[in-house]
């Protein structure tokens, strides 16, 4: 499913340009922040930046094969980072309210057995037809 995903990262010419213009503007962002912090190494992002917006706005097919690798690797993070929340979120909110739940001897879904009742079909009150009911049903 993975590699289903990279291997179906759009490259066409519309993508390369916007791929070399967006990525140049956030490397151009970067090298103003570090000229603004003093640091040496703002040139070299500086002259990144350049190079990545003209090929783009020139020449974008020159960009595919940094933009497949640079997409593989977004790709690639995303699906580690969705498990990574899934699992923080299941281990930290879910389970404890379970816990807690469990803990209280609340029963909400009346998952407990009793023996005194013959079924635990709940009868529903007649009424009459209505439409509005079908389209709202809870």
């Amino acid at each position: 499913m993975l590699l289903d995903e990279i291997k179906n990262i759009k490259s066409g010419k519309k993508e390369l340009r916007e791929f070399g213009i967006t990525v140049g503007i956030v490397f151009g962002l970067l090298s103003g922040l570090l000229w603004w912090r003093h640091k040496d190494t703002y040139v070299s992002f500086f002259i990144l930046s350049l190079v990545l917006i003209i090929s783009g706005l020139a020449m974008p097919i020159i960009l595919k094969p940094i933009q497949k690798v640079w997409m593989a690797i977004a790709v690639i993070i995303g699906a580690i980072m969705t498990r990574v929340i899934l699992c923080f979120l299941f281990y930290v909110v879910i389970t404890p309210i379970g816990l807690l739940r469990k803990m209280s001897g609340k029963d909400v879904m009346n998952l407990k057995f009793n023996k005194s009742l013959n079924s635990y079909w709940i009868r529903r009150k007649k009424e009459l037809f209505n439409k509005a009911s079908y389209e709202k049903q809870f």
